[in-house]
C-alpha cells in the first residue's frame, strides 16, 4: 500500500503511518477470513467530520464551517456476481446482506445498517451509475453516536466502494455526498441536511452555502496546530442514535415557523423579516420554534464572520465566536440535553471547559446534540490538563485530539 496515501490520510502524529498500515492489513487478513482468497481487493475510506460553526443550518439552507478528520471508516472490498452485498462490520455480530435486485425502502430497516447498503444502492442506480455485489469487512474509528457523523461516513464509504469497484472512480465528491443524504434521509429515516455527508466526501476544512440546490463549498487553509491548538472532542457521555424524534424536532419546528410566513425553509425569509413577525407568530407556532428560528438566523450570519476570521488569522475573533455558537446552541436552540433526563453531560462538559479555557480557547456543542459529544480549542501546554480533567469525569480515553483529514472520501491502492 501506497505509504503517500496513508500518510496524506492520517498525517505522522503519533506513529499513524506505521499504525494504519497495520490497521489495513489486519483488515485484510480478515476478509480473507471471512470470504477465502478473492482477486481485486480494494480499499476505501471515508472520514467523520466535526462541525466547526453552522449547528443545525443545513437543513434550513443555510451556511456552515467543517471539516473531515483522521478519524475514519474503511473497507476491504472484493466484487462478486450474485448481485448481493455482504458486509461484516466489527462490534458487530450479524451479517448485513442486501440483495440489489430489491432496492425499494423498507420501513422496518430505518436506523440499520442494512438501511444504508440498500439506501445507497439506490441512489446510485437512480443516478445512472453501475453497482454490482461486493463482500466487505470493515472498521472504523468514527465512534457512533458521537456527533462526528458515523452513519455519513458509512454511507459515503458504500459510494466510494461501488465507485472504486463498479465506476472506475468517477463520481464526483459532491454528488456522493448527495446520494448519501438520499440514503439516510429515505432509507435510514433521518431527516439530516447535507452537512454531515457534504463534509466527509469533499473533505479538509471547507464552508458550506446551502441557499441552493448546488451546495456552495469553498475549501480553505487553516492549521490550528502551527497556531499552537488542539482540536479535541470530548465524549461526555449518553449516545443520540436512538434520539432521532428529538433531532427531527429541530427541522421541523423552523420549517413550521417558515411554513406559517409563506416559505419552505427559513433562509428564503430575511431575518429582520422574520424579528418583525414575531408579535404574530406567538401562538401559532411554539415559542420553541421561534427560539430555533432566532438560533438558525443567528448562526448562519456568525459562519461568514468566523470563516472572515480564519482568513484574516485572527483566532481572538474566530474563538468569541466558536464559543457564541455553542452559547446559542444552548440556549436558543437547545440541544444539549433531552427534557426531563437528570443527566446533563454536555451541559457539565461544556462548563467544565469554560471554567478552564475562558481567554485561552474556545469550547461548544458538536454535532447533532442532545447527547455525544463536545468540541474544545486547546492550548497545546495545557492539553494534558485538559485531557486529564474530562477523562477523570468522563472516563477514560473521553477525550480525542483530532487532526483535520485533507481529502474525503478515498480509495488506497
Amino acid at each position: 500500500m501506497n505509504t503517500d496515501t496513508i500518510r496524506l490520510l492520517y498525517g505522522e502524529r503519533d506513529g499513524a503511518v506505521e499504525k494504519q498500515l497495520a490497521r489495513y492489513e489486519k483488515l485484510a487478513a480478515w476478509h480473507k477470513e471471512l470470504y477465502g482468497e478473492k482477486e481485486g481487493l480494494r480499499f476505501v475510506s471515508a472520514p467523520g467530520r466535526t462541525e466547526i460553526a453552522g449547528n443545525h443550518t443545513d437543513h434550513n439552507n443555510g451556511r456552515v464551517l467543517a471539516a473531515s478528520v483522521t478519524l475514519d471508516t474503511i473497507a476491504a472490498v472484493t466484487p462478486n456476481k450474485e448481485n448481493i452485498v455482504r458486509m461484516h462490520s466489527e462490534g458487530f455480530d450479524a451479517e448485513f446482506k442486501v440483495d440489489l435486485n430489491e432496492l425499494e425502502p423498507v420501513r422496518s430497516e430505518y436506523e440499520t445498517t442494512t438501511a444504508l447498503i440498500r439506501g445507497v444502492a439506490a441512489a446510485l442506480k437512480d443516478n445512472g451509475y453501475a453497482i454490482g455485489g461486493m463482500d466487505m469487512a470493515v472498521t472504523s474509528t468514527v465512534f457512533k453516536g458521537s456527533g462526528l457523523s458515523s452513519s455519513a461516513a458509512v454511507e459515503v464509504m458504500l459510494c466510494c466502494a461501488f465507485d472504486a469497484l463498479y465506476n472506475g472512480w468517477v463520481i464526483p465528491a459532491e454528488k456522493r455526498a448527495v446520494m448519501s443524504k438520499y440514503a439516510e434521509n429515505v432509507y435510514f429515516g433521518k431527516p439530516s441536511g447535507l452537512l454531515d455527508q457534504m463534509a466527509s466526501s469533499v473533505g479538509g476544512l471547507v464552508t458550506m452555502d446551502f441557499e441552493t440546490a448546488d451546495a456552495k463549498v469553498e475549501a480553505l487553509s487553516y492549521d490550528f496546530a502551527a497556531k499552537g491548538y488542539a482540536l479535541c472532542v470530548v465524549c461526555a457521555g449518553g449516545e443520540h442514535g436512538n434520539l432521532t424524534a428529538e433531532y427531527a424536532a429541530i427541522p421541523a419546528e423552523m420549517k413550521a415557523v417558515a411554513k406559517e410566513m409563506g416559505a419552505s425553509v427559513l433562509r428564503e425569509i430575511p431575518a429582520d423579516v422574520f424579528e418583525k413577525a414575531i408579535p404574530r407568530l406567538k401562538n401559532k407556532v411554539p415559542d420553541r420554534a421561534i427560539l430555533r428560528a432566532l438560533h438558525f438566523y443567528d448562526e448562519d450570519a456568525r459562519v461568514p464572520v468566523l470563516v472572515e476570521a480564519l482568513k484574516k488569522d485572527d483566532l481572538d475573533t474566530f474563538f468569541k465566536g466558536i464559543i457564541a455558537s455553542g452559547e446559542s446552541s444552548w440556549k436558543l436552540l437547545q440541544n444539549l440535553y433531552v427534557p426531563g433526563s437528570a443527566n446533563q453531560e454536555m451541559a457539565l462538559a461544556l462548563e467544565l471547559s469554560r471554567r478552564m479555557l475562558t481567554g485561552r480557547g474556545a469550547w461548544r456543542i458538536h454535532g447533532g446534540g442532545f447527547a455525544g459529544t463536545i468540541l474544545a480549542f486547546v492550548p497545546f501546554e495545557m492539553l494534558d490538563g485538559y485531557s486529564s480533567l474530562m477523562n477523570s469525569v468522563f472516563g477514560a480515553g473521553a477525550c480525542t485530539v483530532l487532526g483535520i483529514r485533507p481529502v474525503g472520501g478515498a480509495k488506497l491502492d
